[in-house]
């Protein structure tokens, strides 16, 4: 039977799909807030379920926080490792949602049908593409696609506490010979995507202390440290007037763009007017001597997120604060390593007091950034039968943000990753009314049988 058979069958079954999409998204499966762990442990039973109707050996993996789902299946010279996670973020505030967020809805749209619900894109029905892509495999051939094991996380949404100590003991049993992760989206709305690099991340708060106690400022104002004054000089000089960051040491590690992924990134004619213009803005502000897309996906960045001190509430009070506060954090590329830049940036900011103020520190968060080498043959059959389904040639991509679970599988199980997903810009994840348009979730469920065609 050839491939063509299997997409006839997941166009004719279709609403059987989306059927059983709106039963996992039914189930309120939050993992920050505790009142839902129950809900959490009924969504990973729900998988392990669905999985094990489809011939695959699955379990729900007790950890100290919420489930893992771990399911084996198939034969085959080639083993991947699909993963994805089932809780969502909270719906707060629920006021601003026009329906129940665990009452899933098919809707109609000006753009076309959407699913409207909590974890319709992020990540459920990104998740259950690659479960029907599979039915659909079964159901036409008698066999799963080839050698399989499928992964789902049930706290990706409150930091992954339990990640890392599950893959470091069961990593003999994950390890296969590349990984899929379905937690990113297409590059424009018809242009499909595989992601190669992320950035790492890397944060960090601070606070300067100066004098024992506020003080008057009509009384010490001009003899006393003043460390609002003091902590803003040294983070406004944390870059120069061509955008670099002058913190020592901080470019140690950040590679260059190879040259055939910077001709493929200006080919997609990035319109940073646009980017920009959509949010108010009009003039990069990154490191003047690179490209748009070179700011946002392959160079590393250091960025103000929070600065405060002193008296700002109604009124005024002409006080020198004791204290000065602020949050910075640090997106990374390349080899950069996130322990080395904290420990240049601390020594950084404590350089410059003077002798009579201090600083202290809380880290929050640190992880390297992750690069896919598109050498592996696997990634342009992957890219390839995408460009046949979407009929667009598709891209290989940088992200801007940071996505740990690539990072991990590349350190803890020596495997390389590759993110594919279907998501839309205007997908609302993580804020109300989050949909999940059908076209992505119809074609995404093709796409995986296209990609699992030619990678097994």
């Amino acid at each position: 039977m050839s491939l063509d058979a299997v997409l006839s069958h997941i166009d004719a079954t279709l609403p059987q799909a989306l059927d059983r999409l709106m039963d996992l998204l039914r189930i309120p499966s939050i993992s920050t807030d505790p009142a839902f762990k129950p809900d959490c442990a009924r969504a990973a039973d729900w998988l392990v379920s669905e999985l094990s109707s489809l011939g695959f050996q699955a379990s729900s993996r007790p950890t100290p926080g919420h489930p893992m789902v771990v399911a084996h299946g198939g034969t085959g010279s080639a083993h991947l490792l699909f993963y994805g996670h089932y809780d969502v973020q909270p719906v707060d505030p629920l006021s601003l949602w026009s329906r129940d967020p665990f009452d899933p809805e098919l809707q109609d749209t000006p753009r076309g049908k959407v699913i409207r619900a909590r974890g319709s894109s992020d990540d459920k029905g990104q998740l259950m593409t690659f479960v029907e892509a599979c039915r659909a495999w079964k159901a036409v051939k008698g066999t799963l696609p080839g050698k399989l094991t499928l992964f789902f996380e049930g706290e990706e949404e409150s930091g992954s506490p339990s990640l890392v100590p599950f893959l470091q003991t069961n990593a003999a049993e994950l390890k296969a010979d590349i990984a899929l992760i379905c937690d990113t989206g297409l590059y424009d709305d018809k242009t499909p995507a595989i992601t190669t690099m992320l950035r790492g991340l890397l944060g960090e708060e601070l606070t300067i202390h100066a004098a024992n106690k506020d003080l008057h400022s009509g009384i010490f104002g001009g003899a006393a440290a003043n460390p609002i004054r003091i902590l803003s000089k040294i983070l406004a000089n944390m870059t120069d007037a061509k955008g670099r960051v002058t913190i020592p040491h901080f470019y140690d590690g950040a590679t260059e763009l190879p040259d055939a992924i910077r001709a493929q990134w200006q080919s997609l004619s990035f319109d940073h007017a646009k980017f920009l213009g959509d949010v108010g803005l009009s003039i990069p502000a990154g490191e003047q001597d690179r490209t748009p897309l070179e700011m946002l996906w392959s160079r590393p960045t250091a960025e103000i997120n929070g600065i405060w001190g002193g008296y700002t509430g109604d009124g005024f009070k002409t006080v020198l604060p004791a204290e000065a506060h602020a949050k910075v954090s640090f997106r990374l590329v390349g080899d950069q390593d996130p322990f080395a830049i904290r420990t240049h940036f601390r020594k950084w900011v404590e350089d410059q007091l003077p002798a009579d103020c201090s600083a202290t520190w809380h880290g929050h968060g640190n992880f390297p950034a992750g690069a896919m080498s598109i050498a592996n043959p696997a990634f342009e059959a992957a890219r390839q039968a995408l460009t046949d389904e979407w009929q667009v040639p598709a891209a290989y991509i940088g992200c801007g943000g940071s996505i740990p679970i690539a990072g991990y599988f590349k350190t803890y199980l020596a495997m390389d990753a590759m993110l594919i997903g279907f998501g839309r810009d205007d997908d609302q994840i993580h804020s109300p009314n989050e949909k999940y348009d059908l076209e992505c979730f119809h074609k995404g469920i093709r796409s995986w049988a296209r990609i699992l065609a030619r990678l097994t």
